[in-house]
């Protein structure tokens, strides 16, 4: 007796999911591998992070970014020679949680191989961790420009324009450094890359993303290995005070605890 619609259409879709894991499990494997890939226009980027004593500065805005968004990079960064700091742009107050979660965010960062020395957080009431609050451009933007020129950074990264999850205080990171790089503020010879936002679809579909990614014009590419990806949610368990349930459900399926595309300003 011949089968159904209902009877060949889940076993087809489970041969194609099959199909498509296996093929990102193997591109994984082989990007992984090469550490962070460019485009022609990142190679410049990609060859900042390889130079010997390169400095690369994550501009992030609330402790946790480090972890949930830019693991790759960090990991990527190390992979290929880089040293890299953390500047976090607020203590991550919303709550009240701002001691425990400075603490949280240097046990993260130490797991992700960046020392306390390297951490920075910057506590100024007039940056409040606040999803409505559009932070001052010409205030951040100082700030950040006083840690580069301090510490002799020639590679920035932060978010893009749309902040990944479209909060207030990523996109202004974001405003800050557009403006520093516009207005040719930034020493000779500082990049900045900034991290790719991406539909809702692909942000959850883990490393089925892979294929895309690698497909995709971007100016860099991280992506981690399996071990690497434990590593990375070791890192953002360090912040208890913020894994409610839900965050469970990201560390498993978020293509940004695996992948990281990137663009050149």
């Amino acid at each position: 007796m011949a089968a159904g619609p209902w009877g060949w259409g889940p076993a087809a879709l489970a041969l194609l999911l099959a199909l498509l894991l296996g093929g990102a499990r193997r591109l994984r494997r082989r990007y992984a591998a090469d550490g962070a890939r460019a485009a022609p226009r990142g190679r410049a980027a990609a060859a900042a992070a390889r130079a010997d004593g390169a400095r690369a500065l994550l501009v992030t805005a609330h402790p946790d970014d480090e972890a949930m968004f830019f693991a790759p990079t960090v990991l990527g960064l190390a992979r290929a020679g880089a040293r890299a700091a953390v500047l976090c742009c607020s203590a991550g107050n919303y709550y009240n949680q701002g001691e425990i979660r400075k603490k949280e965010l240097e046990q993260s960062c130490f797991l992700l191989g960046i020392p306390a020395s390297d951490v920075r957080v910057i506590d100024h009431r007039d940056l409040p961790d606040n999803p409505a609050v559009e932070w001052d451009t010409q205030l951040l933007a100082a700030f950040v420009l006083k840690h580069i020129e301090a510490n002799n950074i020639n590679l920035v990264v932060t978010f893009d324009a749309g902040g990944v999850s479209g909060h207030a205080n990523h996109i202004s990171l974001y405003a800050a450094l557009r403006y520093l790089h516009s207005e040719q503020k930034l020493p000779e010879g500082c990049r900045v890359l900034v991290l790719e936002s991406v539909n809702l679809l692909r942000k959850y579909i883990s490393i089925l993303d892979v294929p895309i990614s690698c497909l995709l014009p971007r100016d860099a590419l991280f992506i981690l290995t399996e071990e690497e990806t434990a590593q990375a949610r070791r890192a953002m368990r360090c912040h208890r005070s913020q894994l409610l349930w839900f965050r469970h459900i990201y560390m498993l399926f978020s293509r940004y605890m695996v992948i990281n595309s990137l663009r050149l300003l």
